[in-house]
């Protein structure tokens, strides 16, 4: 297994104490994490990319280019691109600039975004949400794949002979499909032969075991190799402690609080918005939430392996407000404590072809 650490970059005020930072001390922090990330042997870090709600992930090229220039192996992703609501010229331009920065250290994740608002944003229709982003990105691929592209569409003017500037560094980069709510992704990256990263993150297990496991059929009868069928995993937010009792009483408080602020009752109802887990000890028992104890933390992603067979697993440690040295101590113990055991027992030849 591949071991990834994600940010969607939030920025509100501590749940527990009220502080929050400035904007620019966060986005510091995000990369200071990024570097450490590195330094400990993480595959992968993921920014996100938010256009409304207390985020500052509006930017996520600005933000890998930077991490991009403080590293140098660690692949960097997106969590998701939000293909349904840009440009995908624009999307072409700037990350085949950052492939190249990096030297081929991008992959692209695409999704319609989590974000109820940004459509309107960008003043687009969100009841057209699934047919922008099948169109958009299928453009996209082909703007990475083919010089002198003919195309007429409905999101965007037609195109006449263009090949975008750069060209990636080696290649199209590769492109997993955001997946956390809807079968509309799993079939569009199974009709692709594309890999999928499943949200898991706020919903039961077996909402998202749902969305793997049509991947994985379509993905087949599609005609494509399922050895090849790639999957990555999510999770609700990791914090670490030396027992499972330990855990409870060190994070009951701060977990408890953050989901009480975050409920959002005008979306209630709607999946993948508001997290039905809403103590601790029912985020230990069933949520996507990583926390408790490392052995515990280990076999709840197992049980996680045993559903979805994925070759990635991802974490977050800034959901909770907590500071940059907390954040560099729950990365490290689970660099050291808990991703060796993974990398046993569900080995992954990801990014090892």
């Amino acid at each position: 297994m591949k071991f990834q650490v994600l940010s969607i970059v939030p920025h509100a005020p501590h749940p527990l104490t009220g502080e929050l930072p400035t904007a620019a001390d966060r986005l510091a922090q995000v990369l200071e994490l990024g570097e450490t990330a590195e330094r400990l042997g993480f595959d992968a870090y993921a920014i996100g990319e938010r256009h409304a709600g207390p985020f500052l992930s509006s930017a996520p090229t600005v933000l890998l280019a930077a991490l991009a220039a403080r590293t140098s192996r660690i692949r960097l992703l997106t969590g998701v691109t939000v293909v349904a609501v840009l440009d995908p010229v624009r999307v072409a331009e700037d990350y085949a600039t950052l492939d190249q920065l990096s030297r081929g250290r991008l992959e692209l994740v695409v999704g319609k975004g989590a974000e109820a608002g940004h459509f309107d944003l960008f003043g687009l229709d969100e009841e057209r949400q699934w047919e922008l982003q099948r169109e958009k990105y299928e453009l996209l691929r082909r703007l990475w794949s083919e010089e002198g592209v003919d195309w007429e569409g409905t999101s965007r003017p037609p195109l006449k002979d263009v090949t975008t500037i750069p060209r990636p560094y080696a290649g199209p980069p590769r492109i997993w499909h955001g997946s956390a709510t809807s079968l509309h992704s799993p079939e569009l990256a199974a009709r692709h032969g594309d890999p999928l990263f499943t949200a898991n993150a706020i919903q039961p297990r077996e909402a998202y075991a749902r969305l793997v496991a049509h991947y994985r059929e379509r993905f087949e009868a599609y005609g494509h190799d399922p050895a090849r069928a790639r999957v990555a995993a999510g999770s609700g937010g990791l914090l670490v402690a030396d027992t499972p009792e330990q855990a409870v009483r060190r994070y009951k408080e701060l977990y408890e609080t953050k989901v009480a602020q975050g409920f959002r009752p005008h979306l209630e109802g709607r999946a993948g918005y508001n997290t039905p887990f809403r103590t601790i000890e029912e985020a230990i028992a069933g949520g996507p939430q990583l926390i408790g104890s490392p052995e515990q933390i280990a076999e709840k992603i197992l049980g996680f392996h045993a559903d979805y067979g994925h070759d990635l697993q991802s974490i977050t440690v800034d959901g909770f407000g907590q500071s940059t040295a907390e954040q560099t101590e729950t990365l490290a113990r689970f660099a050291e404590e808990i991703a060796p055991v993974l990398r046993k027992e569900a080995p992954s030849t990801l990014w090892a072809e």
